[in-house]
Order: structure tokens, then sequence, then C-alpha cells
């Protein structure tokens, strides 16, 4: 833990001498990059720690091989996952749209389906997360810039 603190406050001390400019544009290209992951795991159907997501449910009415699409094909487009950074944060989110939608696949809540009320309890599937890989990223991007 120790380690983490030092890391943390030699990078504090490193992102204090650029200007807010500069940490704009460190932070939007970071953020760029976390979002490109996360599409391609929403792409992959996976959860950001690797795992494969359930698959949807079969019922009376489809037939195996009826989908066609995966799922959040388009939930998973620029358009809809934003990519925002100021010179204090970057943040990856849906928009207000779709935050609903995203946030019962993500928890696994239920949700009405039409308007006699009837609500479908759906499986968690993790859109956005942080993993190793994300973390070697953003390591990897903060590196490129204090070269």
């Amino acid at each position: 833990m120790d380690e983490l603190q030092k890391i943390d406050d030699w990078l504090a001390a490193l992102l204090a001498n650029l200007e807010p400019a500069a940490r704009t544009r460190m932070l939007r290209e970071v953020a760029r990059d976390v979002r490109r992951i996360q599409q391609q795991n929403i792409t992959a159907q996976r959860a950001p720690d690797g795992t494969a997501w359930e698959p949807r449910r079969m019922t009376a009415r489809t037939k195996q091989g009826r989908i066609r699409r995966k799922m959040f094909t388009k939930l998973k487009t620029a358009k809809y996952l934003k990519a925002k950074a100021n010179a204090e944060c970057a943040e990856i989110s849906f928009i207000s749209n779709v935050q609903r939608i995203a946030r019962v696949h993500h928890f696994g809540l239920r949700e009405k389906i039409n308007n006699s009320g009837i609500k479908v309890k759906y499986n968690k599937r993790t859109l956005l997360g942080i993993n190793e890989e994300v973390k070697l990223n953003i390591v990897q991007s903060l590196l490129m810039w204090f070269d």
C-alpha cells in the first residue's frame, strides 16, 4: 500500500507541473483509450474481468438461431458511450437517454417491459469497469505524456 502512495504522490507532482490545457488533452486521450477498451469488451460479450456474459434467455417464442445481433451493438457506439475530460478528471459514461437501460443490465435489475406492467429480471452483465488491462493502458498513456 505504501508503494501505491509513493506512485500517487509522484504522479500528483507531475500533474501539478502541467498546464490545465495539457492536462485536459492528456486526460481526454486516456478517456478515449479506456472507452475503446470498454467497447471491445462489449463487442466480445464479456465483463471487464474477462468472464463471458450469460447468454440471452430462450423463450417459447424464440427459436435457436433467431437472434441475429449481439447484445448492446448500438449502446457501445461513441454516440451513446461518451468519454469526457477536463483538467481535473476523465469520465466514461452513457448519455442520459440510455443510462436506464445500461443500469438495468449492468446491475441485473427488474424493469417493466410493456405498459401492462409486466416486469422482467435481467441477468447481470457488467458493461463498464476497470481491470488490469485498463490500468496498464492508463499508466502507459501517462508515461508517454511525461517522456
